[in-house]
C-alpha cells in the first residue's frame, strides 16, 4: 500500500515543480522594451502649389526647304543633323541654265542702253534745229517719243536681268532660319521643281523651345495669374524627363489658350524653354511642373509617416507630453518630393514618428531618437 501512494505522489511532485519553475521564470522576466522610434517636429514651412501636366515639345521656328527653281541637284553641303546658320548653302541646283540666262538678259541690257544712247543724240541734234524751223515739230516730237520709249526699254531689260539673276541665285539654297537640320529628303541627280509637295529638308530652331500643356479650364485664371511674370517665382515652369527627374533648363510661361476644347473642357498652356544645351528635341513628350497660385503656408508631413487604414482613413503616429505613442487621424493634400501636405491632423511643435510605426500601439511608451531622412526644405512646391 505504501508503495502504490508513492506511486501516486510521484506525478503530483513533477506538477508543483512545473507550477514553481514557471512562477519563478515570470518573476524574473524582464518588463518589454520600449519602442524605439524617430520622429520629426512638425513645423509651418512656405509651399507653392504646383501640378505636373503631360506636354508636347515644339521648335520655336521651324522652316521646311523647298526650292524656288526646278533643276537637277548637283551637291548636298550640309551634314544631316547638323546646327546650320541662316544664309548657309544647303543644296545647289545645276546653275549652268540660270547663269545662260543671265548672260542673254544682260546682253539685251546693253542693247537697250545703245538704242537709248543712240535716240538720246537724235533728240539733241533735232533741238536746235526745230527751234530754227529747220525741220517740222512732227520729226523733232518723233524722236523724243523714240527716246522715252528706249529708256523704258533699258528698264525692262534691267528688271529682267535682275530676276534673271536671283533665279541664278536661287540655284544655290540657303537656310532661311538658323537651327538644326533633319535628313535629306532628296539626293544628288533628283530633278526639284517649285511645284513639288514634299520638302528637301526641314530646318527647327530649337535653342529656344516651346512646350504645350493642357490645363482644366478651371484653373486658367490663376493661369493667368502666373503667366507673363518671368521675374517671379510663379511664372516659372520646370521640365521633367520620364524618371521625373528636372531638365537642366528654364521654363517661362507665356500665356495660356482662349479657347476652351468643348470635348475636354482643356485649355493649351504655353511655356517657352531655353534650350542651349539641346536637350529638349521637337516632338518629345516630357511633363511641366506648373505653378498653380502663390506660396502659401503648410505642414509637410513625410510619405513613410502616413498609416493607410482599412476604413480609407489615413492616419500618423505622434508623441504627447507624456512620451506616449497616440494615432491621429489626418486629411492630405498634394504630394511633393516624397512629402504629403496635411490640411488637418497635425500643429506645428507635434513629434512625429516616421520610422518604428509597426512596433506601436496607443499608449505605448517609447525610445526617441531624431530621423536623419531627407527633410521637407523650408521652401517647397506642392504638386
Amino acid at each position: 500500500m505504501k508503495s502504490a501512494n508513492l506511486l501516486r505522489l510521484v506525478p503530483l511532485l513533477g506538477a508543483g515543480a512545473v507550477l514553481a519553475a514557471c512562477t519563478q521564470g515570470e518573476a524574473l522576466s524582464p518588463p518589454p522594451e520600449a519602442a524605439l522610434v524617430s520622429i520629426t517636429r512638425v513645423v509651418m514651412s512656405p509651399v507653392r502649389l504646383e501640378d505636373e501636366l503631360p506636354g508636347r515639345v515644339a521648335a520655336m521656328r521651324s522652316a521646311e526647304i523647298r526650292p524656288q527653281v526646278g533643276g537637277i541637284v548637283q551637291k548636298r553641303l550640309f551634314e544631316q543633323g547638323a546646327e546650320v546658320r541662316e544664309g548657309q548653302p544647303l543644296f545647289q541646283i545645276n546653275p549652268a541654265p540660270f547663269k545662260a540666262e543671265v548672260d542673254s538678259a544682260d546682253a539685251a541690257l546693253k542693247r537697250a542702253m545703245t538704242a537709248l544712247e543712240r535716240a538720246r543724240l537724235q533728240v539733241e541734234r533735232l533741238e536746235p534745229l526745230v527751234e530754227a524751223d529747220a525741220v517740222s515739230r512732227q520729226l523733232y516730237d518723233d524722236a523724243v517719243s523714240q527716246r522715252n520709249q528706249a529708256a523704258a526699254d533699258v528698264d525692262q531689260a534691267r528688271a529682267t536681268l535682275a530676276r534673271r539673276q536671283l533665279d541664278l541665285g536661287f540655284a544655290t539654297i540657303r537656310a532661311p532660319i538658323s537651327g538644326r537640320i533633319g535628313e535629306e529628303m532628296v539626293t544628288e541627280g533628283a530633278l526639284v521643281s517649285t511645284t513639288d509637295t514634299a520638302p528637301m529638308a526641314r530646318v527647327q530652331q530649337i535653342d529656344q523651345v516651346y512646350v504645350d500643356v493642357r490645363q482644366p479650364a478651371s484653373m486658367l485664371e490663376t493661369l493667368r495669374k502666373s503667366a507673363g511674370r518671368p521675374s517671379a517665382a510663379d511664372g516659372r515652369a520646370a521640365i521633367l524627363d520620364a524618371q521625373g527627374k528636372p531638365y537642366p533648363v528654364k521654363g517661362e510661361i507665356l500665356f495660356s489658350g482662349i479657347n476652351v476644347d468643348a470635348g475636354t473642357g482643356d485649355v493649351v498652356l504655353r511655356i517657352r524653354v531655353e534650350n542651349t544645351g539641346r536637350h529638349l528635341l521637337p516632338g518629345m513628350y516630357v511633363r511641366a511642373r506648373v505653378p498653380q497660385g502663390g506660396a502659401t503656408e503648410g505642414i509637410l508631413a513625410p510619405q513613410q509617416a502616413i498609416v493607410r487604414t482599412g476604413d480609407g482613413l489615413s492616419r500618423v503616429w505622434v508623441i504627447d507630453g507624456d512620451g506616449k505613442a497616440r494615432q491621429h487621424a489626418v486629411q492630405l493634400g498634394k504630394v511633393v518630393d516624397g512629402h504629403y501636405l496635411v490640411s488637418s491632423g497635425l500643429k506645428a511643435g507635434d513629434k512625429l514618428v516616421v520610422e518604428g510605426l509597426d512596433r506601436l500601439k496607443d499608449g505605448d511608451g517609447v525610445t526617441e531618437q531624431a530621423w536623419q531622412g531627407a527633410r521637407a526644405p523650408a521652401s517647397q512646391a506642392a504638386r
